[in-house]
């Protein structure tokens, strides 16, 4: 079959197997990821790797990159932003397509009547050891004309992996046997050999790069024989900053054959009583439907929340479900919750935030700011 006329819709048999396992399946750093794709979706290496770039080209995989668990190489949070109604298209283009440090860039709304829909922008920031994230927003506030913001870094992981494929059809209240871990967001040091490597590690892949021989053009990119970048990528990968490699779809908008992989994006948010967010994050965790769970403060502003989770699905009805199904679980093991919501994502864009010193440096450079007063106060 020519390239031309490869399916590329998820809903393919063949893709779906491929999916299924390379959305969120390969963990941590691997020397031949392809090959691990292969095996443990049983689908030829051959016919994995022509139909991943089939799918990269035609737009229904977003980007093929290997990820990082930027947690702990950086500083980051999610941030509401209060931006006055007719500022918020111009902040929402400003933060995707101007700030390398803004990640996930959604507009939100909630169905409940509550003061905290006056945040309808939510995003994450990170920004490179050293530098401060309340100066960052600050700088954002007044290009973007926003009134105020909350941050909201993660204390804790509790769940971090997206498998919408594999996610299509779950039942609700399908879950974990066993809790899940629980991950530090301790800040890692690296040196300037291990940035080097980093820094051509996480680059996304284009599709005429995925052969056989991956990461070769990475090690020379990072002038460093072959040895010494997988050598430094199984170190990192120990000191636990390596994420997964992963093949990300696009998670609202559909793709370029009219397929929706996704279509409603619920933020869940409980509070639960304070000294027992851990023990709640991990039950949360436990079920299979939540992409991301993790414990943060809400603060006054969204009535002291502080375990999070986000979830996707293409029917409103089954997702509320789910959560109605994790509502009931904590009842029933004795964990209080006193208030929760549900923030439904509308407009958005994913883009992986920069993490780099040196890049941070020369965009302080560039939007004209003293790289001095970007740093963590002493």
């Amino acid at each position: 079959m020519s390239t031309a006329t490869l399916p590329v819709e998820t809903s393919d048999p063949i893709n779906a197997r491929i999916l299924g396992v390379s959305e969120d399946k390969i963990q941590g750093f691997q020397p031949d990821p392809l090959s691990e794709i292969a095996k443990k979706s049983g689908v030829d290496l051959p016919v994995v790797t022509e139909r991943i770039a089939a799918m990269l080209r035609a737009g229904t995989i977003r980007r093929v990159r290997q990820t990082l668990m930027a947690t702990n190489l950086a500083r980051g949070s999610l941030v509401a932003w209060q931006v006055p109604e007719e500022k918020l298209a111009a902040a929402f283009d400003y933060l995707f397509q101007q700030d390398p440090f803004s990640g996930h860039v959604v507009i939100r709304s909630t169905d409940a009547g509550i003061n905290s829909t006056k945040y309808r922008l939510w995003t994450t920031v990170k920004v490179p050891q050293g530098y401060s994230m309340a100066r960052h927003c600050d700088f954002l506030m007044k290009q973007t004309g926003a009134i105020s913001y909350r941050l909201m870094p993660a204390n804790r992981l509790f769940a971090l992996g997206v498998g919408h494929v594999r996610r299509r059809g779950m039942e609700p209240g399908s879950k974990s046997d066993e809790l899940a871990e629980v991950l530090d967001t301790k800040i890692v040091e690296l040196s300037d050999l291990e940035w080097r490597v980093l820094m051509s590690l996480k680059r996304e892949f284009s599709p005429e790069e995925l052969k056989p021989d991956l990461w070769q053009p990475r090690a020379t990119e990072a002038g460093v024989p072959l040895s010494t970048f997988l050598d430094v990528a199984a170190g990192l990968n120990a000191r636990g900053v390596i994420g997964r490699f992963s093949t990300f779809l696009e998670h609202v908008k559909p793709n370029s054959s009219g397929e929706r992989v996704t279509k409603f994006n619920a933020l869940f948010h409980w509070a639960v009583p304070t000294g027992r967010e851990i023990e709640a994050g991990r039950e949360i965790g436990r079920f299979h439907i939540m992409t991301h769970a993790y414990w943060r403060e809400g603060g006054p502003e969204f009535f002291n929340v502080n375990v999070m989770g986000v979830a996707h699905g293409t029917d409103k009805t089954l997702v509320l479900a789910h959560k109605k199904a994790i509502d009931e679980h904590l009842a029933s093991i004795g964990i209080p919750v006193s208030y929760t919501n549900v923030f439904w994502g509308g407009r958005s864009e994913i883009k992986p935030s920069e993490i780099s010193p040196i890049a941070y440096r020369e965009w302080c450079k560039r939007v004209g700011i003293e790289v001095e007063e970007m740093k963590e106060p002493r």
